[in-house]
């Protein structure tokens, strides 16, 4: 019986088991699956899994200083994430409140700027962000919205509060990942799939590439749509692919793309297609060397006088970077009272902010209860763990927060659920978060009804993320 051996730990929420070890009633038919079957035979199956993983390529690249990328097979546990489509809609309401605070904010700060006026946010704080992109400043996108894609992190403490942790508004990937797991474990536990009518994540391509073709801006039934990937270097590169395959358009580097009296086209054996949807996977400073870095071999020269122009659109639109900023996610509660007049139905981890002499001496007093990040760094890169950290790395960071304060945020460290994890032939507690993905289109809000839970493999450990040895399972909504 595998559950006889399963431990929770106190002071954490566990998503299977209650504090007086009954399971919770959504999981009850998963569990008395894995109770009558062999240890043996789940062994069995963790590794088809892992074939599955392997012979369809599914990888991650995984970066360490100046070394190059290292390719890996994407870690994923067999045993599925459950939740309540109760639950589920809660989820659904607050992150679609989210992103709408979110998309006014973006087009009030490249144009009224009425929240800088009326002190939401501090003046300085966006003049400080390194991806506040003046070159944006005044240019109208399609249907106001800026926002069409979003993986919003969320976590929950100990007593089963959501809390978000992270907007992801920029090229949130992990989508791929998410489809992936659900195949493998569509091929592993049929029987339980079914018994359980657990909602659909395969339509997520075709939700996407009904929003890029309402995108464009000629009307046709059949806009030139193109995936701009960095290349093959690309730690997501599996993902640009994945997507380009199954929405069944071109994938494109900088190199294909050229612009000709303010307009884009791909360069084919037939000679130059219009192209009117671009949804990048290129950050905003790599896309135009004319207009952003001039040293970038990845973008497009002249595609931000496209994009003034309303000749092309791009997804997500430029200068978004601005709103999923590390310091500017503090004010999100603060933007959807301003914007929407509602209070916030998610809530955010309370935030520390470095530049804050008051706050940066609590957060100096406590470092080992607190997680410091860089405010614009991702991947669970530029992050210390104070719970884990040395003196030596603690002093590091210290030094690092009083040369750079605002390029630093402090949160306390959350007591992050745990799941059941299949690991060494035991049924073991392990610590995830969810990235639900949201789409955001001319028709409204859609929240895929899954996401990539993401899981600390390493016992004890809270980091999720695969560069920093996460993996990842499937997520079930049941009703």
């Amino acid at each position: 019986m595998l559950f006889e051996n399963y431990k929770i730990k106190s002071n954490f929420w566990d998503e299977m088991a209650m504090p007086d070890g009954n399971v919770r009633a959504h999981y009850l038919n998963l569990l008395n699956k894995l109770n009558n079957i062999d240890t043996n035979e789940l062994t069995r199956k963790e590794e088809i899994a892992k074939l599955m993983f392997m012979n369809r390529g599914i990888t991650f690249t995984v970066y360490s200083g100046n070394e190059e990328g290292i390719e890996r097979i994407f870690p994923f546990d067999i045993i599925p994430r459950i939740i309540t489509s109760t639950e589920w809609n809660f989820i659904s309401k607050g992150v679609e409140q989210r992103m709408r605070a979110l998309n006014l904010f973006l087009h009030d700060i490249y144009h009224e700027q009425n929240c800088l006026r009326d002190g939401i946010i501090p003046a300085e704080l966006i003049a400080s962000c390194p991806h506040y992109n003046r070159a944006i400043f005044g240019i109208d996108v399609p249907h106001n919205i800026y926002v069409h894609i979003a993986g919003i992190d969320l976590v929950r403490d100990a007593d089963g509060t959501y809390y978000v942790l992270e907007d992801n508004l920029r090229t949130p990937s992990g989508v791929s990942y998410m489809m992936e797991n659900r195949d493998v474990t569509k091929a592993i536990f049929p029987e339980l799939m079914n018994k359980y009518k657990v909602r659909h994540v395969s339509n997520y391509p075709l939700e996407l590439q009904k929003i890029l073709v309402s995108l464009s801006p000629n009307q046709t039934q059949n806009p030139c749509i193109v995936i701009l990937t960095p290349g093959v270097f690309n730690s997501a590169y599996y993902e640009h692919t994945f997507l380009a395959r199954y929405m069944g358009v071109d994938l494109v580097e900088g190199r294909d793309l050229v612009v000709d009296n303010h307009k884009v086209y791909m360069k084919t054996t037939h000679g130059l297609k219009k192209v009117d949807v671009i949804y990048r996977r290129v950050d905003d400073e790599f896309l135009d060397p004319l207009a952003f870095r001039p040293d970038s071999i990845l973008g497009v020269p002249g595609l931000l006088s496209a994009y003034r122009n309303g000749n092309v659109s791009i997804v997500n639109a430029l200068g978004n970077g601005v709103a999923d900023d590390k310091a500017v996610y503090a004010y999100v509660p603060k933007m959807i009272k301003y914007y929407l007049n509602e209070e916030p139905l998610l809530k955010n981890v309370p935030t520390y902010m470095m530049e804050d002499v008051e706050h940066r001496q609590f957060v100096f007093e406590n470092m080992n209860k607190m997680v410091i990040k860089k405010t614009n760094d991702s991947g669970g890169y530029g992050m210390l763990m104070g719970t884990t950290a040395s003196d030596e790395e603690i002093e590091k960071f210290k030094q690092a927060i009083l040369l750079d304060p605002r390029s630093f945020i402090a949160q306390p460290t959350l007591n992050l659920s745990t799941v059941p994890c299949y690991i060494n032939g035991e049924l073991t507690p392990r610590h995830v978060d969810l990235r639900p993905y949201a789409l955001f289109g001319p028709d409204g809000f859609k929240l895929i009804p899954g996401g990539l839970t993401r899981v600390a493999l390493k016992e004890g450990s809270l980091v999720v993320n695969s560069s920093q040895g996460g993996g990842s399972k499937d997520t079930w909504i049941v009703d």
